[in-house]
């Protein structure tokens, strides 16, 4: 990773309170969560069940406005 770029999470992480490797590791949280829903997702979806599709994107759609607050 650049240097630059590392400065900048550093700093970012250090306005957070946190350590950089916190920071990375709540970003790869937030990636496989939602990398887990698609894959959840898509299998729904190829069952052809479209009511579960849809509760599973209103349940992401709402742990997203719960960590926005």
């Amino acid at each position: 990773m650049p240097d630059a770029k590392h400065e900048r999470l550093r700093r970012l992480a250090e306005q957070q309170g946190i350590s950089v490797n916190k920071l990375v590791e709540e970003w790869a949280n937030v990636a496989l969560a939602q990398h887990d829903a698609e894959i959840r997702f898509r299998s729904m979806a190829a069952q052809g069940n479209a009511r579960r599709g849809i509760a599973l994107l209103n349940k992401i759609d709402r742990a997203f406005a719960e960590k926005r607050t």
